[in-house]
């Protein structure tokens, strides 16, 4: 059995168990005179999967630079640089699109919210959640670091990749003398996914505590609770599926299938974690094994992750319109399709931000006077929501990487590729 396929087992299976031991906790330890036995369980168990995600933070700045310098550096110069980066946010900027604007065609049609009847809270009622900067100014100072070191101290990607561009484009620009700078950093590249490898070796016990520690303390009931809005969001985020897996057949054809079986793994890892940040060196070296450039790998899946996180897309439109549902407010059409772009805008950049969803929905519910307290509605059950959005973005970041080497040429023939 390939170790990628025990992987996956093994994932799979302390998933289960995490979901069995955390009910037995829940069972075991009812009553309100034994929460805090609980919480102390959820605490110490969920360790396992702070300390595989501090981990897999350690890993994602220094790769990301690493491997997009020498994407840029190795492109040659700044037209092809522009070029590429011209199709690639082309795509982003579709795939965008379509993932806010199926929400929003779904939570009308299915109107999961409508049936709650909230009476609207007190004006002060706040959820908790600090909400984005919402101007123009706000977005271009995430956007450009102020210091590239602090940017990497807090895996802000979207100014790592600023800097890494800028960085590529002038050791290119230097001819020669930039080459052993290209050969250090793809020695360093090289380092980190080497280092990936056995940091992924403990995704299982991450997965594991993250289960247990979620089902002890909100019980199994939370997904019967909410089972309505989770079931239907789990149906958008399947015809999502279906959308990127189709326009990504158009452009690769059949390969599309060799492309799913690659990226399974970090699929399931993302889905499993809840984090797509887990699943990214895995889903570059899927990549490069279906046969797409290193260069373009380098240059087109970092950006992703600040550009082109599609199943938070969708769950934007979705839970913002869901919230106005439960209080019984009508949006006018004009009003929706003004969120959406609003939400193209400020949803960008805010991948290193935590609960960047959650963050940027307080933002708007704010400018369309949305109680801001019903997002408490949703924090129960966002870790189960963030598992399928995570594994969408997966999906989206790939599809966008493979498109982008088929439309440059820079695709390997399936043979050569195996």
């Amino acid at each position: 059995m390939k170790k990628s396929n025990r992987l996956t087992i093994f994932i799979f299976t302390a998933m289960v168990l995490g979901i069995l031991l955390g009910y037995i906790i829940n069972v075991i330890y009812a009553g309100p005179e034994n929460e805090a036995t609980v919480q102390k369980f959820a605490g110490n168990i969920s360790i396992l999967t702070d300390i595989f995600l501090r981990l897999i933070k350690m890993i994602i700045a220094p790769l990301v630079f690493s491997t997009l310098v020498v994407g840029v550096a190795k492109l040659g110069d700044i037209k092809a640089v522009g070029r590429i980066g011209g199709k690639t946010m082309l795509w982003f900027i579709t795939a965008t699109f379509i993932s806010l604007f199926l929400g929003l065609i779904l939570v009308n049609l299915l109107q999961p919210g409508s049936t709650l009847n909230l009476t609207i809270p007190d004006a002060n009622a706040s959820s908790g959640i600090a909400t984005a900067d919402m101007t123009l100014k706000g977005f271009f100072h995430h956007v450009f670091p102020d210091s590239v070191i602090d940017a990497m101290a807090h895996n802000e990607i979207l100014q790592i990749v600023v800097f890494s561009i800028f960085f590529g484009v002038a050791t290119a620009a230097i001819g020669d003398m930039g080459q052993i700078v290209i050969k250090f950093m793809d020695s360093v590249a090289h380092i980190m996914l080497k280092l990936t490898g056995y940091v992924m070796n403990f995704a299982p016990f991450a997965v594991f505590g993250a289960m247990a520690a979620t089902i002890a303390e909100k019980g199994p009931g939370i997904l019967l609770t909410y089972g309505k809005f989770i079931g239907q969001f789990y149906i958008g985020l399947s015809a999502l599926w279906i959308v990127l897996i189709f326009a990504g057949f158009i452009v690769l054809g059949r390969r599309i299938l060799s492309l799913l079986g690659l990226i399974k793994d970090p699929i399931l890892l993302a889905f499993s974690t809840a984090s797509s940040e887990a699943a990214y060196p895995r889903t570059m070296e899927g990549l490069e094994k279906f046969g797409c450039d290193q260069r373009i790998v380098s240059f087109v899946l970092p950006l992703g992750y600040s550009f082109n996180l599609d199943g938070s897309m969708m769950y934007m439109t979705f839970a913002s319109l869901f919230i106005a549902q439960a209080y019984g407010m009508h949006l006018g059409f004009e009003q929706q399709i003004s969120m959406l772009l609003v939400l193209m805008i400020t949803s960008k950049g805010i991948a290193g931000v935590p609960r960047a969803s959650l963050v940027v929905i307080a933002g708007t519910l704010s400018m369309f006077h949305i109680p801001e307290a019903g997002l408490l509605l949703l924090l129960g059950v966002d870790h189960f929501l963030d598992m399928g959005r995570s594994a969408t973005n997966v999906i989206g970041n790939a599809m966008a990487t493979a498109v982008v080497s088929k439309w440059e040429n820079s695709l390997e023939e399936e043979s050569k590729a195996a």
